[in-house]
Parts: structure tokens; sequence; C-alpha cells
């Protein structure tokens, strides 16, 4: 008697990052990659739409969107293609993840305003990027007019209401581009958009709402029945209180299919109609799934910047300063807890430009120095700091410079101010009961800078690990598209075939444990003293001086 093996399966993830699209078609079996491809965006600054007189705004042109997923999705199955065994009659399932938060005005139909014509240059009609920072001033008040109501919005998102978030950003864009809020039917995030567009749900009352942006990002919570009320919104602008009945009032998770894939789409990638596509979530949440995610893990997901994610059992608490502590934002079923920092590859990139060195010689000679050897110590807030002060108004520091100072020193001292960061992150969230037993980090700096790891190994006195996929945001969206496809039953099963860490593990020197053990108690003083109000020694005042003074200078 003969049984015959069950048909193999694939699913394909689509990562959109801060400069391009990624796509990668892999083995729902065992995980394995089979095709993947990278399309940067054509438009703007390698994608980012930036405005000289104001540093902090960062936009998208909708347009990159949809011509990445054709030209990515397309090239990674011509290299699927190759591989035997594969066939497109076999693809059951598309994730999507996306950065955020990143909301989108629509028009009534959907489209984002930036694809008409007469907004296509308007940087306010385009997609507000994560990193946009515009919204700084918005974000205080949203976070005063909460305390000062006793509204309970704060509760779940760490305290204070952040610049990188959806209502300080559409708030500010009532403000400063009344003309385009008031074209502006609603507003979607990229997360909700993307597999709306791809499934035809495109319409604001149609398409699907995923938990994660909403959760951790626009103050969504069934506690209080959704989002925000009318009332506590009309304290900010009665356009934006109206706009709240033109959002949303459900959310689903990642186990929930948007729809299938419009045919012309199938048609211009190369797929076949009916194919199951997920709903979307944030890069970092579905990398954290890609990294094989599970209760005492920590996730580092480090790109541009950082998000740092783990999950638990509904005894988590809330916790101060992190950037949600959500049902089902990661895991259905389970509690998502995030957190991270606002620029860590940004940040290594500045000497590197600055200097015209690589990061490949730059990290040679600054692995020659020895802890402490520079002098120097930073504070990694260049794009403001996420956690645990939640403060976009914060800027960088360098101490210890002399005229001797060489920009490799330059280059490591960002690289430890932003693993002293990372311990400030572990040690909140342990102090408020949530144990961290596991580090895995992924991205393309694990991959890329062993010195990288080392150095975080050495400044928390943690063993880290790397995950074993180099693309594990796509990776996670394509365990999300396994599960809702069928292919795995659940993400626990689809986590445990697909995922994995690699053998390497960056244990802690003890020599340098110690050397980094007095650096950090020096970080912690700069820390408190720059990002602490009520501190007694506080320079709390001095970054955000000179803001307003620049502001004066540019006017």
């Amino acid at each position: 008697m003969s049984t015959s093996m069950p048909e193999r399966s694939f699913t394909i993830g689509v990562d959109y990052g801060t400069n391009s699209v990624r796509a990668l078609v892999v083995d729902t079996a065992d995980g394995a990659e089979i095709g993947t491809a990278v399309w940067n965006y054509a438009t703007g600054t390698a994608g980012v739409w930036l405005d000289p007189k104001d540093p902090h705004l960062a936009r998208q042109h909708p347009q990159d969107y949809i011509d990445g997923f054709l030209h990515a999705v397309r090239d990674a199955l011509l290299e699927a293609a190759g591989t035997p065994g594969f066939s497109i009659d076999r693809v059951v399932g598309i994730g999507v993840d996306t950065t955020g938060s990143t909301p989108i005005p629509v028009d009534a139909d959907g489209l984002a305003l930036g694809l008409r014509p007469e907004f296509a240059s308007n940087l306010d009609a385009l997609a507000w990027l994560w990193k946009d920072h515009t919204g700084a001033f918005e974000a205080v008040e949203i976070t005063e007019k909460a305390r000062a109501g006793g509204f309970p919005y704060l509760e779940k998102c760490g305290g204070v209401y952040s610049s990188e978030w959806f209502w300080s950003k559409i708030l500010h864009c009532a403000r400063v581009a009344p003309e385009v809020f008031a074209a502006a039917h609603s507003w979607v995030e990229m997360q909700d958009y993307i597999p709306g567009w791809l499934t035809g749900n495109q319409r604001p009352d149609r398409v699907p709402r995923g938990i994660c942006a909403a959760g951790h990002k626009a103050m969504y919570h069934r506690d209080w029945g959704g989002l925000p009320s009318k009332a506590f919104l009309a304290t900010l602008d009665p356009r934006v209180a109206e706009l709240r009945d033109r959002l949303y009032s459900d959310t689903v998770a990642v186990d929930t299919a948007a729809g299938t894939l419009l045919p012309w789409i199938a048609r211009e990638v190369g797929l076949p109609d009916g194919i199951l596509v997920a709903v979307g979530a944030f890069d970092a949440h579905l990398g954290a799934i890609g990294s094989g995610i599970k209760p005492g893990t920590l996730v580092k997901i480090m790109g541009t910047s950082t998000c740092d994610i783990m999950v638990g059992d509904i005894s988590t608490p809330d916790i101060p300063g992190v950037c949600g502590v959500v049902p089902g934002s990661v895991i259905p079923g389970m509690i998502g807890v995030e957190a991270g920092q606002s620029a860590v590859g940004d940040l290594f990139n500045w000497p590197a430009s600055l200097s015209g060195q690589s990061h490949g010689d730059l990290n040679r000679e600054a692995e020659m120095l020895a802890p402490g050897e520079s002098g120097l110590i930073a504070l990694d807030w260049n794009n403001g700091n996420r956690t645990i002060l939640v403060d976009q108004l914060l800027s960088g520091l360098l101490v210890g410079q002399t005229l001797y100072t060489s920009m490799p020193e330059i280059y490591r001292a960002m690289i430890e101010a932003t693993a002293y960061g990372t311990r400030m992150i572990i040690e909140r969230i342990e102090e408020f009961g949530v144990p961290v037993q596991e580090i895995v980090v992924c991205g393309g700096i694990a991959e890329k800078s062993p010195l990288t790891m080392q150095i975080y190994a050495d400044v928390c006195n943690r063993p880290f690990k790397t995950s074993r996929s180099a693309q594990t945001c796509a990776l996670g969206s394509a365990v999300a598209a396994s599960v809702v496809a069928g292919a795995h039953a659940s993400f626990g099963e689809a986590v445990d075939a697909m995922t994995g860490v690699k053998d390497r593990v960056f244990a802690p020197n003890p020599a340098a444990v110690a050397v980094y053990e007095r650096l950090f108690q020096l970080y912690r003083q700069l820390h408190d003293a720059f990002g602490r109000k009520a501190h007694p020694d506080a320079m709390y005042n001095v970054m955000k001086d000179l803001i307003a003074i620049r502001k004066e200078a540019t006017a």
C-alpha cells in the first residue's frame, strides 16, 4: 500500500521598507526561501520625499508602493521558477508588512490623494512616513490633553503619545494643509492600504483594518470602545472629531484574509487567480514572527530604526514608555509588546556619509578599538527618542571629542550608544515584570556587522542570537499567509516549521562587560539629564531651545 506525500505549497511575503520593497517566495514546509527580489523606490531621495527647510518631514509617494509590488513580486517569482517542485499554481497566499505609522490620506473611493493629478507633488497629500516628526508639538498636545481630561487612551501606548504615530500626523495636516485635510475622505495606514488595493477592498468603509497599527499607533482598544471618543478628539480639533466617523470601528489580526488577489494584478505578476491576501501588519511585528518569537523572547528588528518586540499572555502589564501593549498585534491570541529606537542604521550611516568611508571600512577600523579607548560617549537621539522617553524633540549628543578624534571612533560610539539605548529598554520591560530570557536579532545590521552584535552582547551582558533568515519581515509575512491559506493550522505550528536561529551566538566578553558597565552609567547620567524634565540636574531645555532657535533662523 502506498501513500502519497502532500503537495508542496508556497507563500509570498512582501516587505515594504523605508527605501525599497522586497518580495520573498517561501516553501511553507520548512521556510526555505526560493525566490527574492528588491525594488528600490523610484521617487524622492532613496524613496523618501524631503523638505530642506524642515528636517522633521519625511513622506513617500503611493505610486512607489504599487510599482514596487508589481516589480518585486514578478522578479521573485521568476527566480523561484528555477527551484525543482515549484509551480505558480502552488502559491496559496500573500502576506504584507509595511513601515508604520505611515498614514495615507485617501478619497471616498480609497484612492490615495497623491495618485490624483492635482495632489501628485503636494508633500502633505503623500504618505506620511513613520520617520516624519512634523507633528511633534501635536503629540505633546495629545499627551497633555489626554492626561488633563482623565482619558485612558495613553494606558496601552506607554503613557506618552509620539509624533511618529497616527493622530499627531493627522492633526498636524489639518493645521498646516487644510486643503489636503478637507480633500481626504479618510486616512488609511499603509499596512491596510496595500492589502486593500491588492484585493479591491480599497474603499475606507471596506478595507480591513489591522489591530497592529490601530492598537500601537492610533490608541485603539476595546476597553474604551475602539478609537478615542469624538469628545476627546474635539478637544484637539473639531475637524478631527468629525473624521472619526469616517475611519473604522472594528479591527482584525493577521490570521484574517483581506480578500483574494485582483485578477489583473495576478496576471501582471504571473500568478493564478484566487490567491488569498492576509491582513497587513507592521514590519517589526511580522519580523518578530519571522524570527521565531515566543513568550520570553525579545526580538530586535534592526534597520534604519529598531523595534523591540515581545509577546505574552493576558497578564502582561502596561509598561510606561513603550510603544504599546496590544492584544493580537503580533500573534493572534497573545499580547504584543513593542518598544524601539528611532535611529539605528540611520545613525551608523551618518558618520559614513560625512566621511565618505564605507560601512565595511569603518567597521574594520572600529573593531580594532578597545572598549573605552576613544574616550567618547553618545546619546542615540539624532532622530528623537522612541522608548522610553518618547520625545522626538530630543536630539543627538557626542561627548569627549578632541582634536584627534577619528571617524571610526565616532562610528563605534554610535554603535555603543544604540546598545546603551537597548539596555535601557530591556531594563524598563523587566522592571514591570516581563522577563527577557532570550534575545534574537534580525535585519541587515545583524547580518553584516558582527562588531555591532558583540558590542550589544557586552553592553547588555547577555547572549545575542541572530535569526536564520536575513529577510525576517518578508518571511513573517509569508508565515502569516501560510496560516490564512490553511497551509498551517496555527501560528505556533507555522513558526516552528518555517523559522529558526543561526548556530553562532554572540556571548558577552567579561573584560568588555566591565568597561561598558562604567560607560553605561555615564550614558544613563546624560540620558536623564537631557531627557527628563524633573531630573535634579536637568538640561531638558537645551535640545528643545536649539530646535526653537533653528526654526526662527530658517523661518
